[in-house]
This record gives C-alpha cells, sequence and structure tokens, in this order.
C-alpha cells in the first residue's frame, strides 16, 4: 500500500504539503506555550503577544506561500532575481544609521522600519537558492567548466560577508551549507569541495577565536558543566534538564518548568525543542524528527525526479538548508553543538523565519508539480490536448 501510495504522481506534493502544515501547526502551539513566561516579563504582563506577532507573520505568508505552490519555472526564474536583489538591499539597508538594530542579542540582524522588525537574512537563504537555480540553469552546458561557477560563488561570498559583519555567525554556517549542497548536485569534484570546507572550518575557527562571547560557548560546550563565569549561559544544562523531564509523554502543554529559569528568551527560538519534549516527551521530539524527514525525503526525492537542471537545484537547495537548520537546532538542544542562534524552521518564534519557511515550501510544492508524471497529470486534469502522433506506414514496399 506504501509503495503503492508514493507511486502517484501527486505523492510528493502530498508530502511535502502534509508535513510541512503539522510542522507548523506544532509551531504554532509551540510559540503559545514556550513564549507565555518570557512575553509576560518584557511586554507589560502580556504573556500572548509573541504569540500573536507569529501568527500576524502566518497569516501574512500563507497565502504568498499558496500563491508561490502553483507557479511554473519561468515565473520561478524572475522572482529568483527579485528575491536575490531584494535580499541583498535588505541585508545593505541594514547598516544605514538608524535602520539596523541588534535586538538586545549582539548581533545587527535586524532591519527595523516603524512598528515593523525584519531579519533579511532569512529571506536571504531563500533568495540565494532562487538565484543559484536560475543561474545554473542558463550554464547548464558549460558546468564543466570551474571558471563558470565563478559567478555563483561570488553570489554567496557577497551574502557570507555582509551577514558575517552583521556578527551572525550562525546564519553564516546555514547559508555555507546551502552553498555546499547546491555544488554538491552540480558535480562539483568532492576534492574541490573538500578544499572549500577546510577553508571555510579556519574561517570559522578564526572567528570564534577571536570573539570572547564564541569562546565562552566553546568553553561551556566543551565542559558540559556550568562554568564559573557570570556572562555565561546556562541554557545548554537547562536544555538537557528539561528533555530529561519530559520522560515518554511530557509534563504537558504549557507545564514546562524550564521556560520560568535558565531558557531566558531561548526557551521560544534557540531551545525550543527542549520546551517541547519536557512537555511533549519523547513521543513529542520524535514526531518532530519524522516529520523533518518526510519533508527532506520528499524534497530529495523531488530533486532526484527533476528533468530539469532548474528544478533539480532549487529543490535540492531548499531541502538542504531546512533540513540543516533543523539539525543544528536540535543538535543545540541537545548539547551536542555548542550554540550558534539559528531558529527552528516553522516551530521557533520569529515571524521573518516563519515567513522565509513557508515561502520555502510553496517554492518545493512548485517543484513537486514540475515531476514529470505530476506534470502529465496535472496536464491532463486541465484538458490540456494531446499532443498528434502521424504514423508513416511503409505500404509494403
Amino acid at each position: 500500500m506504501i509503495d503503492d501510495a508514493l507511486a502517484a504522481p501527486m505523492a510528493s506534493w502530498y508530502l511535502v504539503l502534509v508535513s510541512s502544515t503539522l510542522l507548523v501547526f506544532l509551531g504554532a502551539l509551540m510559540v503559545l506555550s514556550s513564549s507565555s513566561v518570557y512575553s509576560s516579563a518584557v511586554n507589560q504582563g502580556n504573556p500572548w503577544y509573541i504569540a500573536q506577532r507569529q501568527l500576524f507573520f502566518l497569516v501574512v505568508g500563507l497565502p504568498f506561500a499558496a500563491w508561490l505552490a502553483f507557479q511554473k519555472p519561468p515565473m520561478l526564474k524572475l522572482l529568483s532575481w527579485v528575491a536575490f536583489i531584494g535580499s541583498l538591499l535588505l541585508l545593505l539597508a541594514i547598516f544605514v544609521p538608524g535602520l539596523g538594530s541588534d535586538a538586545g542579542k549582539g548581533n545587527l540582524a535586524w532591519l527595523v522600519i516603524g512598528p515593523l522588525s525584519l531579519q533579511p537574512s532569512e529571506f536571504a537563504k531563500l533568495g540565494l537558492v532562487m538565484w543559484a537555480a536560475a543561474v545554473a540553469s542558463t550554464k547548464e552546458r558549460v558546468l564543466d567548466q570551474p571558471r563558470e561557477l565563478a559567478p555563483l560563488v561570488a553570489g554567496f561570498a557577497v551574502v557570507e560577508v555582509l551577514v558575517l559583519a552583521q556578527k551572525d555567525l550562525g546564519t553564516a554556517l546555514v547559508i555555507g551549507a546551502i552553498a555546499f549542497s547546491i555544488l554538491f548536485v552540480l558535480g562539483v569534484p568532492i576534492r574541490m569541495l573538500g578544499v572549500a570546507v577546510a577553508v571555510a572550518g579556519a574561517a570559522v575557527l578564526a572567528l570564534v577565536v577571536t570573539s570572547p562571547n564564541r569562546m565562552r560557548r566553546v568553553a561551556a560546550f566543551v565542559s558540559g558543566t556550568v562554568v564559573d563565569d557570570p556572562n555565561a549561559s546556562q541554557q545548554p544544562l537547562s536544555a538537557i534538564y528539561a528533555l530529561a523531564s519530559g520522560g515518554w509523554w511530557g509534563l504537558g502543554l504549557g507545564y514546562s518548568r524550564q521556560k520560568w529559569g535558565n531558557l531566558n528568551d531561548g526557551a521560544q527560538n534557540d531551545f525550543v525543542f527542549a520546551v517541547l519534549g519536557e512537555e511533549m516527551g519523547l513521543m513529542g521530539t520524535l514526531s518532530v524528527l519524522l516529520l523533518f524527514g518526510v519533508l527532506g525525503y520528499a524534497g530529495l526525492r523531488i530533486a532526484m525526479r527533476a528533468d530539469s537542471l532548474f528544478v533539480r537545484v532549487l529543490a535540492a537547495g531548499t531541502t538542504s538548508w531546512l533540513l540543516f537548520q533543523a539539525l543544528v537546532n536540535i543538535g543545540v538542544a541537545m548539547k551536542m553543538l555548542p550554540v550558534v542562534g539559528v531558529p527552528l524552521p516553522f516551530i521557533s518564534a520569529g515571524g521573518s523565519a516563519l515567513m522565509a519557511n513557508l515561502l520555502a515550501v510553496g517554492v518545493l510544492l512548485a517543484c513537486a508539480r514540475q515531476e514529470p508524471a505530476a506534470r502529465r497529470r496535472l496536464a491532463r486534469k486541465a484538458g490540456e490536448p494531446r499532443p498528434k502522433v502521424t504514423t508513416v506506414v511503409d505500404g509494403g514496399r
């Protein structure tokens, strides 16, 4: 039965739709629960402030995602340039005095326009993936020549420099992973990718060593105990306590204890997975992992079945972005990685991240409709005429 269901022409489309919908639903519940304490403390006693903002961005983002889901490659290619150039302008606008803000987190990563605040780097991830797919499709016949990849590498490098100038190392790592996945899909030799990873690793090490704040995070991760430093965050250990106290079925939605303590603002952001484990238990965390697994499987399936380079790169890049970011966030919450400050897609609080994730799902759904079998099914459903076939008979000669 499973094989028959997966063989259906629109199977990938439904896999993406169902898994992402459930993740968004879980995210809405967890933001409502995990943010209540912090929101009440910093917003004049209103425990629903952050959840209301999240709901606002969800309502705004859904129509755009739904519209994207039904677009064809020509429109997506056009939008790719709009998204890339627009995200670059937003990243540059952060450095305009009076527009950029660190939101109290030490990273100049937020753009404040009146009552609205956005994080342009979240939209830059989607813009980069779409733009890279469009550029690669125009150079498909010459991609075996390394110099033809120079525009792609330059585009990613520009965005990386702007993000690092904002002191956002976590987002820079995600963008680096996106670049690696796209270059891998384009057939860049492993040895060249290995050199690139080594250079990137050395750069990351240099950025960590030269930053006291990042060094404190690494020290806390390596020690595994409470660090005797008043400036060191105790959130990673609090996250472990949260996961440990959740048990099999959790304490119940809204009954987290650690969101009242050292998790602070991380309860709804970097460590929302820990609060989810505390309130929903092991079954809840495994459900999240399963949903991301289904989404990842569907995304890679779309990429492998694509008969155009544009769709293949677009699907693979989008899927790699969401999965890598999810793995990093969950790894941090489980104290398997140092704190790098990236949200859990669909589940962490943050309007910009949620909107970017919804748009990414819209793009994946659009790619799913371009699978050969799906495209034929949709064409028949729309009543498009089949191509005429002319048969030439020899006549017995």
